[in-house]
């Protein structure tokens, strides 16, 4: 099955819980598809949200708002400007007004914008057990195995083409470090699973700068 129909699928899942009809699913799908598909995406594209959407389903025990999260998902880099300091802001919004649209409730737009927002500095209070799931999902690819994981290097490249090398290396090299400072995964799961892959990647990364 082609990605967009396994993706369509997800999406209908996504919000099997809220009434909406079928040309606004479509309609709404549609516009996701778009944004995703810009020609300056390499990375952050309709691949990425379907592998955080799997993330999000391996761990969604630990969730309490697993729809909210969902919808977080999809919409959380929907706006991507690599030369903008504001793209959760706008991602949010956009998710705002598109979720309005659609007739979903209020509290659950709400719980989607506030996770949105906290993928800005990748921090989650200890009892923010939606946002760990969701930080977790969209930090995975950095506990691929090496070859994925030079591949999500390059593609970042790319979407910083722009970028002077000698910039992006310095750039590049702190954003990796700040990874290495902290603990990189929340929940359980992603902690044992992934955490010493993802330093080691990150680390690989650094020395190839």
């Amino acid at each position: 099955m082609k990605l967009d129909s396994l993706l369509f699928c997800q999406w209908q899942h996504t919000l099997q819980g809220f009434e909406v009809d079928q040309v606004q699913k479509c309609n709404a799908f549609n516009l996701l598809v778009e944004a995703y598909s810009s020609s300056d995406r390499y990375y952050h594209t309709l691949k990425h949200i379907y592998h955080v959407l799997k993330i999000i389903d391996n761990l969604q025990a630990h969730t309490r708002n697993l729809a909210a999260v969902q919808l977080a998902a999809w919409f959380h880099d929907v706006v991507y400007d690599t030369k903008a300091q504001n793209n959760e802001e706008r991602s949010a919004d956009y998710a705002c007004e598109l979720l309005s649209s659609l007739g979903i409730p209020p509290s659950n737009i709400s719980a989607v914008t506030r996770l949105i927002i906290n993928t800005k500095n990748h921090q989650a209070a200890a009892d923010d057990f939606d946002s760990q799931v969701l930080l977790d999902a969209d930090l995975a690819i950095l506990a691929a195995n090496p070859v994925q994981y030079r591949e999500y290097a390059n593609s970042i490249r790319k979407e910083y083409a722009w970028v002077s090398e000698a910039e992006y290396i310095v750039g590049r090299a702190h954003v990796l470090e700040s990874f290495l400072h902290q603990r990189i995964y929340f929940t359980t799961l992603m902690f044992e699973v992934g955490e010493k892959a993802a330093r080691r990647n990150l680390n690989a990364e650094i020395q190839s700068l």
